[in-house]
């Protein structure tokens, strides 16, 4: 049997066409698109190469030729910037941008840190379409938080057809196997981190994943004094076994305010290249080549519009009635004369005593109705002598591992301290408990309608009227007031709710009649998206991962959490893609109380944060939301708590800088300006001419010209084609006889279509079948000069770094103007779109090809050399097409 001589064409069954690198005699190493494989010498096939064929005269079928063009080029450009990705939404080129600079090299190492409402499940979705696809991921593992795993799970299975398990712990058993046999899981973190019955050690005999992606990585923090949380554990124990071959993290926070941890975060990225003991500023030139942030300012769409509408945020005010102002001043003396009797207290009491305290403070914050409710379960607790101090310690416990940055964390916060409020023990808040809430529950009866709310209504009435509204408060009791104000003004079907667990109780419908109502988080999001609801009023349960732009540019802050980030974070489900008006937001505030002036001087020194950046090309709001997100929450919660109501101008003022001094100081500011002028971003002028301008409709051409060679004769209505399945394609049972595809984002399909792209195992099948195409070389009427198409691929295999189609064609002067993969299926549709008798002509006889062919490859790694990333570029004969005389 004759042998290989390097470079020869070849064919093997299972992994397609190929490049000889080496005859070893019985074996042959073999270059394929995936990498280098040594087989067996008896199952390769020798193929003509281009240049013989263009030596011999030979000349193939247009379509073929074409239809193998334009697989190869659909792969390259779908491969680097999933712009084919099977999605019913318009993608935008940021989320292009971010899939490109993802997706360069293999493994893959990123921290994604893009501002919320940028769409992180859509870069996710495009990432995992070509890697799923191409079968570069076969296994694939999401950690999110507990509230946002359904909603990974759906997005990705609506907006992509990607299909993944939700892990069920009751389902990892020692006997289920489980992680071996589920190769795409989304998990919560919280449940995941937790090492019960032997999870970690199931976990590490599992096969290693292709990829793991993490939403809300900054949880995963490692202190200065080197102690993990136990999702870094999790984490790095997975790492250090080599169980993770690629890691992509998503956060919108990513320095949590100490250098220690961040860059403990990127050396779980990039464990050679950053050192969490070494200082920040010497490691930040590496930062551009692992970390990822864009903002709201710099997105735009594909003609370089802004996409994000203006943020108006505006105060409004109101005063207490006589009635408030009684019941408020009485709570303030009890919290005060409480917090002094605690001081006495041991060390355990006293913490608790304090915890229930500062809770009365947020709880009357928010409503007389919030804080009454917990006064009256605890006075009924004293009076009861059923007391549990136990439970109060444990919940205190639970408050004190949960974080207040996670929005998954928030509801059931507030949920633990009004029962915290409420639950008594050996505790007592004074000596004389009984009869001081048996007082202040007297004057909080007193107050039959509270001024906030009737102030929210002229609110509405006199800003938004027949707009919808969105209203954000922190515990359900003030929640349930403001629904039944709603109800009683607007009417019964006017308002829904979101909160942790979709019940609320204590609402009063039009009637006057008490009500406990249910009610879905995704059911009350499309009423309120759907414009069947006027009003929504929610919790922080949907302060992250619901989209309420639809038919809302209103927001209202019915009370103001004690930190300024979830204020941004329930912004952010309004300005986000797709809000077509400027978004109004309202504060309310009683300027007499201590807490609204705390609030007026942190907006100050908030204004302060972004003056620092103004001038800079940076967004000044973004980066403040950044010095905002180093803070601690305790921070915040401190300074509240803390706060003597008798505290005013000058002297309120020295204490508060006082006690924000490690808040938003120098030292932030220049962390986060070094950090923003360090990553990578998109920016619209440098890449607009290298974004691909093709989408959905692009690629159907190439399915129509598969299915002519195919022998099939599809139908084409609008941008739509049906076919009966070419008999080659079905063997993947998971194709079937017959379909309707729809290459369209925005249209809605139809009964029985699907929306066609790369993830569609039909249009997989096809991509397939036409790069093991045999036809190399054909005449085409319309074109002018010779045409030749090489794929450029790296010879160093240190990285997969993703090979590129490159065509080059004559131009008028004799040399060759070089055509990028989009710009070559832009100009070859046209000709897979002609009839099927499309036939090659001879090759003109002035033409020599194969001397035209060595000028166009030599043009072509000359330019790879030279504007490339690849170490050693190889250009490879793809095809060639050249015109009739």
């Amino acid at each position: 049997m004759a042998g290989f001589d390097p470079e020869d064409s070849v064919r093997h069954p299972h992994f397609g066409r190929g490049e000889v690198v080496v005859d070893q005699g019985e074996s042959v190493v073999v270059r394929f698109g995936h990498g280098l494989e040594e087989c067996l010498a008896s199952e390769l096939e020798g193929r003509d190469d281009l240049s013989t064929r263009l030596a011999e005269g030979r000349c193939d079928p247009t379509l073929p030729v074409v239809a193998r063009i334009l697989a190869y080029c659909i792969r390259s450009v779908n491969d680097a910037w999933g712009v084919f990705a099977r999605s019913r939404i318009v993608l935008l080129p940021h989320q292009l941008w971010v899939c490109k600079r993802v997706l360069e090299k293999w493994p893959a190492r990123w921290l994604v840190a893009d501002d919320v409402g940028l769409g992180k499940t859509i870069e996710a979705g495009l990432i995992l379409t070509p890697l799923l696809s191409s079968r570069k991921v076969s296994r694939l593992l999401i950690l999110a938080p507990a509230s946002l795993v359904e909603q990974w799970q759906v997005r990705l299975r609506e907006m992509f057809d990607i299909r993944v398990s939700r892990y069920v712990a009751d389902a990892d058993t020692t006997t289920s196997d489980y992680w071996n046999t589920h190769d795409r899981v989304v998990a919560s973190a919280q449940t995941l981190r937790l090492d019960k019955g032997g999870r970690w050690e199931r976990m590490h005999q599992a096969s290693p994943w292709d990829l793991v992606l993490v939403d809300e990585a900054h949880h995963m923090n490692v202190d200065d004094d080197g102690r993990r949380t136990l999702a870094y554990q999790l984490a790095e124990s997975l790492q250090q076994r080599s169980l993770i071959r690629s890691l992509i993290l998503f956060t919108g926070t990513p320095h949590r305010g100490k250098d220690h941890g961040f860059l403990s975060l990127l050396k779980l990225l990039r464990p050679d290249d950053f050192d969490p003991s070494g200082p920040l500023v010497d490691q930040l030139g590496k930062l551009r080549s692992v970390m990822i942030r864009n903002n709201k300012q710099c997105v735009t769409d594909m003609a370089g519009e802004r996409l994000f509408t203006p943020v108006d945020t505006r105060r409004e005010t109101y005063a207490y009635s006589p009635e408030e102002a009684r019941f408020y001043d009485k709570l303030t003396d009890f919290i005060a004369s409480g917090k002094a009797y605690a001081a006495d207290l041991g060390q355990s009491e006293r913490r608790t005593a304090i915890l229930t305290l500062i809770t009365m403070q947020k709880l009357a914050s928010s409503s007389v109705a919030a804080v009454r409710r917990a006064l009256t379960g605890r006075l009924a607790r004293l009076k009861s002598a059923e007391d549990d101090l136990a439970g109060a310690q444990a919940d205190q416990e639970r408050i004190a591992k949960l974080r207040e940055d996670d929005p998954a964390s928030l509801d059931e916060i507030s949920e633990l301290e009004e029962r915290i409020a409420e639950v008594v023990g050996k505790v007592r808040l004074n000596p004389n408990e009984i009869p001081a809430i048996e007082e202040l529950l007297e004057a909080a009866n007193e107050v039959s309608s509270e001024t906030k709310v009737g102030r929210i209504l002229e609110i509405i009435n006199e800003s938004f009227d027949d707009r919808s509204v969105l209203m954000f408060t922190e515990y359900k009791a003030t929640q349930a007031l403001v629904m039944t104000a709603l109800k009683r003004r607007y009417g019964d079907g006017s308002v829904a709710f979101i909160n942790g667990d979709g019940y609320i109780e204590g609402v009063a419908n039009q009637a006057g009649d008490v009500t406990t109502y249910h009610q879905d988080r995704h059911q009350a999001a499309a009423l309120f998206n759907g414009g069947d609801v006027r009003f929504l009023v929610s919790t922080e349960a949907a302060g992250e991962g619901i989209d309420l732009q639809e038919h809302c540019s209103a927001l209202i802050h019915v009370d103001l959490p004690w930190n300024p980030m979830r204020l941004h974070q329930r912004v952010g489900r309004l300005s986000r893609y797709g809000q077509k008006e400027p978004v109004d937001v309202v504060t309310v505030r009683n300027p007499d109380t201590v807490e609204s002036r705390i609030w007026d001087l942190l907006d100050e020194k908030l204004e302060r944060i972004t003056l620092a950046f103004k001038g800079g090309m940076e967004d000044p709001e973004d980066m403040r939301q950044l010095v905002i997100g180093m803070a601690s929450s305790s921070v915040f919660t401190s300074v509240f708590s803390d706060a003597h109501p008798k505290l005013e101008g000058d002297t309120l003022r020295h204490w508060f800088d006082i006690r924000t001094t490690t808040f938003g100081g120098e030292d932030a500011v220049e962390t986060v300006r070094s950090l923003v002028g360090h990553t990578a971003r998109f920016d619209f002028g440098d890449i607009a001419g290298e974004i691909p301008r093709v989408d959905l409709p692009d690629l159907a051409p190439f399915v129509k010209a598969m299915l002519t060679v195919r022998g099939r004769r599809p139908s084409q209505p609008d941008q739509r084609l049906e076919f009966s399945t070419p008999a080659e394609w079905k063997d993947d049972f998971a194709i079937v006889e017959h379909y309707k595809l729809l290459f369209a984002r925005e249209t809605h399909p139809e009964p029985g279509q699907d929306v066609a792209g790369v993830g569609l195992r039909v249009v997989d099948r096809a991509l397939r079948d036409g790069c093991e195409l045999d036809e190399t070389v054909s005449t085409v009427r319309e074109l002018d000069a010779p045409l030749f198409v090489f794929v450029v691929r790296d010879r160093v295999t240190e990285y997969d770094v993703r090979p590129v189609v490159v065509g080059a064609q004559q131009n008028d002067g004799g040399g060759w103007t070089l055509c990028r993969d989009w710009e070559l299926l832009k100009m070859l549709n046209p000709i897979a779109d002609r009839p099927r008798s499309l036939t090659g002509e001879p090759t003109p006889a002035s033409l020599d090809g194969q001397s035209l062919l060595v000028d166009a490859r030599k043009a072509v790694e000359s330019d790879a050399r030279e504007n490339s990333d690849f170490k050693v570029p190889a250009v490879e004969d793809l095809a060639g097409l050249l015109p009739v005389s």
